[in-house]
């Protein structure tokens, strides 16, 4: 089952959700703005106490 989370585009700011699969502890994968289709580059891990970590940046950086 995918775990959902807000994220903020870092290109036009706008809260978007996205679903990460808890099975992959540490991921790295690029998904498009649904707002302004811009390529985010999002980072999800879980730390320690199995917490969902996220960081959302801008893929073309």
């Amino acid at each position: 089952m995918l775990e959902p989370a807000v994220i903020q585009c870092p290109y036009c700011w706008e809260q978007l959700e996205v679903f990460v699969d808890p099975s992959v502890r540490d991921q790295e994968y690029v998904e498009d703005c649904q707002v302004c289709c811009q390529p985010i580059l999002i980072h999800a891990w879980f730390d320690a106490d199995d917490e969902l970590q996220l960081t959302a940046a801008p893929e073309n950086d």
